[in-house]
C-alpha cells in the first residue's frame, strides 16, 4: 500500500510541475506578446485593455513562480521556435498594416492558440493539484477574456 500511495503522490507532484510549467511558458509568451504591440496601439481603450491584461498576467506569473520555487523548479521559457515565428508574423504583418485592427488580430490569434495549448495540457496533466489547475483556468479565462475585449477592434 505504501509504494501505491508514494508512486500516486509522485505522479501528482509531476504533473503538477508540468502543468505549471507550461502555464509559466504560457503566461511569459502572453507578457512577450502584449509588450511587442502595445506601444503600436494607437486607440486609448485598446491600450488600457491591453495594459490590464498585461498587469494580470503579471501578477499571475508571479504567483506560478511563487508556485514553482516550493518545487525548487525554475519554470519554463515559451519555445524558441514558437517565440521567433510570433515576432516574425507580428513584424510581417505591422509591417503591411499597422493598425489596430491588425493588433487585435494578432492578438486574439495568440489568446486562441495559448486557450487551445492550455487545455490540452490541463487535460494531460489531469493528476495536478487543483491549485496547479486552477491558476491554468485563470490564465485560459484572461486569455479568453482579452480575446472577447478585442473583438471590437477587428
Amino acid at each position: 500500500m505504501y509504494f501505491l500511495t508514494k508512486g500516486l503522490n509522485i505522479m501528482i507532484e509531476q504533473d503538477t510541475i508540468r502543468l505549471l510549467r507550461e502555464c509559466d511558458a504560457g503566461v511569459k509568451m502572453g507578457i512577450s506578446s502584449i509588450e511587442d504591440v502595445i506601444g503600436r496601439v494607437k486607440d486609448d481603450s485598446m491600450a488600457k485593455v491591453l495594459e490590464h491584461c498585461l498587469q494580470e498576467h503579471t501578477q499571475l506569473h508571479s504567483k506560478i513562480q511563487q508556485r514553482l520555487s516550493e518545487f525548487h523548479d525554475e519554470g519554463k521559457n515559451p519555445n524558441p521556435m514558437a517565440k521567433g515565428m510570433s515576432w516574425m508574423k507580428t513584424t510581417f504583418k505591422l509591417g503591411i498594416d499597422e493598425s489596430d485592427k491588425t493588433i487585435a488580430s494578432l492578438m486574439t490569434d495568440g489568446c486562441n492558440m495559448g486557450v487551445k495549448s492550455l487545455n490540452q495540457y490541463l487535460n494531460e496533466y489531469e493528476a495536478a493539484e487543483e491549485y496547479a489547475k486552477d491558476i491554468t483556468k485563470k490564465l485560459i479565462a484572461l486569455e479568453q477574456s482579452l480575446a472577447d475585449d478585442l473583438k471590437e477592434y477587428l
